[in-house]
């Protein structure tokens, strides 16, 4: 808009000139996107989450907090607080300000199931809202880039921070498959098989070594790098960087349309680097789309109150894997819904639908994901608390298949069911010609043999 000027040389007003702006956004999957992130937060997430923090002094921070840690989490909240600003703007002394923090007061709270008037002091409101578990959710049509259904919070009135583009947290497990790409490029399969030993790691100095929670009597023993990631295991995952090195895993990620700074780090492979909703997905839109990123849009054109076209917006795409590792990659990701970390889609969703996906748990579980990849839509979701002390006090209900996966399952469902859309679980992968490389691992078809149970933990975070 600031590129286009009217006739008569003044610049367009967005709200008096009947400008025109189309969107990629398809309504109908909109709608169950934000119906699925409702449906899986207030009915389940949220009530889990109460029920986790009850009777605990320290709720809802986590208990390693110390009362002076908690009360500099609140202090800063006042001072970011719309209340606080406006009594600064007016002169109000900050002794006043914190003594008003404490005084009841009217206000309308936002609640699962309605606007509530009630009467409380702002502190306690602070606290109060500090419950909440939000989440991000973004939708794209891999070939195209365009985002099809966008959902930046769990209610924009009360809530109005964007947790697709504007937030940024540790990516957990879903930034393993950046590493498993250098395998993939330099020769290894999904069925390549490596050793799942310890691996010592110095850094600047100090001895870092992976930790595990493979069981004892799998150390040791060799298995499938399709496994290894299914099982998101650190021991293969540590082995692996050992191979290659931090830097080239930096470089896939950027190329694969990471933006956000990345450090060429050993601990990497935990996923500690801060990343949105967006690029997670536009990365993961590679694997689906022939190794080709797609930068996701959410407008296609803009035009005047008289159909001229003031602006057309098409995807930046550029290579960033070949055909074949997309290919591949594909490949291990299904691994993970079949056997691993995001079973649940086929057990508790029942989907027979080719998907590949990754699961995501951070450190002390503040941070839950799941990107799920079909051949027409691939979809990222990150739960969590606005602060990060803030979660779950056990892995089972904070790792990322029991936050964020249930909200997958529930808007693919109805995607699926959606005959308008043209999205159907008969869609499968293309396989690229002349492929030549072993896919079908014996071992994942083994009983109990790297099976996952999303009720008990997540590998390797």
């Amino acid at each position: 808009m600031q590129q286009n000027i009217k006739p008569d040389g003044t610049p367009y007003n967005l709200y008096k000139d009947g400008i025109k702006i189309y969107t990629t956004i398809n309504y109908d999957m909109q709608r169950y996107a934000e119906w699925a992130m409702q449906e899986h937060l207030k009915n389940e997430l949220q009530p889990a989450f109460y029920a986790n923090k009850k009777g605990d002094k320290n709720a809802p921070f986590s208990k390693k907090l110390t009362r002076e840690e908690r009360s500099m989490i609140i202090d800063q909240a006042i001072r970011r607080s719309e209340r606080y600003r406006t009594m600064r703007q007016n002169g109000v002394s900050i002794d006043s300000i914190y003594k008003s923090f404490r005084q009841p007061a009217e206000m309308r709270m936002f609640t699962w199931n309605s606007e509530v008037d009630t009467v409380m002091t702002p502190i306690d409101s602070i606290i109060y809202y500090k419950f909440f578990l939000h989440a991000g959710l973004m939708s794209v049509e891999p070939t195209t880039g365009h985002v099809k259904a966008y959902v930046g919070g769990i209610n924009s009135k009360h809530f109005q921070y964007d947790h697709v583009k504007l937030a940024k947290r540790q990516a957990g497990s879903t930034f393993k498959p950046f590493l498993y790409i250098l395998a993939m490029q330099e020769g290894m399969s999904p069925c390549h098989k490596v050793p799942v030993v310890p691996q010592t790691f110095i850094d600047h100095d100090t001895i870092w070594i992976p930790n595990t929670t493979c069981r004892p009597e799998l150390i040791g023993t060799r298995k499938t790098l399709k496994w290894g990631l299914a099982n998101s295991e650190n021991y293969i995952s540590a082995w692996l960087l050992k191979q290659f090195n931090p830097a080239s895993i930096v470089e896939i990620a950027h190329r694969m349309g990471i933006e956000s700074q990345v450090d060429a780090v050993p601990s990497m492979i935990y996923g500690v680097a801060d990343v949105n909703v967006y690029e997670m997905v536009s990365a993961f839109s590679s694997f689906a789309n022939k190794g080709v990123n797609a930068k996701p849009i959410f407008v296609s054109r803009i035009e005047d109150r008289y159909g001229n076209v003031l602006a057309t917006f098409t995807t930046e795409k550029r290579e960033a894997i070949s055909e074949e590792t997309a290919y591949l990659m594909l490949n291990l990701l299904e691994g993970v819904i079949n056997r691993g970390s995001g079973i649940w889609l086929r057990t508790r969703y029942g989907f027979t639908a080719q998907i590949a996906g990754k699961t995501g748990t951070t450190q002390n579980h503040s941070d839950g994901w799941f990107i799920g990849v079909t051949p027409k839509l691939v979809t990222g979701i990150w739960v969590g608390a606005e602060d990060r002390s803030v979660h779950f006090d056990n892995l089972a209900q904070g790792q990322g298949a029991h936050m964020a996966l249930p909200i997958w399952g529930l808007y693919m469902d109805r995607v699926y069911n959606d005959s308008s859309l043209n999205i159907t679980q008969a869609d499968t992968f293309l396989v690229p010609d002349n492929i030549n490389v072993n896919i079908n691992c014996e071992e994942m078809n083994v009983v109990n043999e790297g099976d996952f149970n999303p009720d008990e933990y997540e590998l390797g975070f």
